[in-house]
């Protein structure tokens, strides 16, 4: 059983239906750490939903039965997968297509395909066998507004800052998770998930990642990655200054028995450069020790009227093992 060290603030504030801040700005008011927070989702489908989105997209938006939304959403879970709905960004919203992606984020692949009506999306297969499959990036900045204010407030400004950079590659998408780490956006195929997006640029943002490599600011993780690897690898990527996509490849994750909540997290490191590339590169491991421990309680959505306590992954030991 692992066992918990608290730390952080102790007022846990009012809730934003009580006259507090938005969760968003409390956030940044406590100074959080965005890092190691990404929600994991190894495989995705996203489907076009050219609409207003209620609070479940899939059993309250107009333009899709509310039964066919909640087979399908089901559906996917069943098969392990994440789901999310997506849209064009601005008032149109898209063309009213049924549109949708199968994303394998472990083999960083996309298939997409097209349906004439949702109801064929419960017969889709999932396995990736299917589908169109594309190279393109895919940016998913969450606009969900009726989920949760901030990310209407923060979202949709840099959706539409996104596109006039990147029109094909960007969307905007139901929930992704951390609410009060908005703008939030996911990188795909490799579910490179970033938050506070509005304070930096998402252009440069992704930019970064066309090229292969993991902007830093607002870096919450990979979502094909544990949050105790995504804390190792954010780690990692610090201490050497090495950005790019697969340069840190977690091989082990060890709980501590004789350290209350302490964990051991092992890395495969690469031995080449980002100046000097090589295919035939060598590995080396890095060995990262973090303790689990819990934050002060925290409102995590504009609509929680309850503060709870956040667990979080704290670094204290880095080790290059050769």
């Amino acid at each position: 059983m692992t066992e918990w060290r608290r730390t952080g603030p102790s007022d846990p504030g009012r809730p934003r239906s009580g006259g507090g801040p938005a969760c968003s700005a409390g956030s940044r008011l406590r100074d959080e750490d965005v890092s190691a927070t990404a929600s994991p989702g190894r495989r995705w489908l996203l489907v076009e939903v050219a609409g207003a989105w209620g609070w479940n997209v899939w059993t309250e938006s107009p333009v899709l039965d509310p039964e066919v939304g909640a087979a399908l959403a089901r559906r996917v879970q069943h098969a392990g997968m994440r789901i999310l709905a997506v849209r064009r960004p601005g008032r149109s919203r898209g063309s009213g297509r049924w549109r949708w992606a199968v994303v394998d984020a472990e083999r960083a692949t996309t298939r997409w395909g097209e349906v004439s009506d949702p109801r064929q999306l419960l017969t889709l297969p999932l396995d990736g066998s299917t589908g169109t499959p594309s190279d393109q990036a895919l940016f998913a900045v969450c606009a969900h507004g009726r989920h949760d204010e901030c990310c209407a407030v923060r979202g949709r400004s840099v959706a539409e800052r996104l596109s006039g950079a990147y029109p094909d590659e960007t969307w905007e998408c139901s929930h992704l998770g951390g609410d009060r780490f908005a703008a939030t956006m996911m990188l795909f195929p490799h579910a490179v998930n970033h938050g506070r997006v509005d304070e930096h640029d998402p252009v440069a943002i992704a930019d970064e990642y066309l090229h292969g490599r993991i902007a830093q600011q607002g870096f919450r993780g990979r979502a094909t990655l544990s949050h105790v690897e995504q804390a190792a690898v954010a780690a990692a990527v610090q201490h050497t200054g090495d950005t790019r996509l697969e340069a840190f490849r977690p091989v082990a994750a060890t709980e501590l028995t004789t350290e209350p909540g302490g964990w051991s997290v092992d890395l495969s490191a690469r031995t080449d450069t980002a100046a000097e590339p090589q295919t035939d590169a060598g590995t080396r491991t890095i060995r990262v020790r973090l303790e689990h421990v819990l934050t002060g309680p925290t409102f995590t959505t504009c609509r929680a009227t309850v503060a709870v306590e956040i667990p979080r992954f704290v670094v204290r030991d880095l080790t290059v093992l050769g």
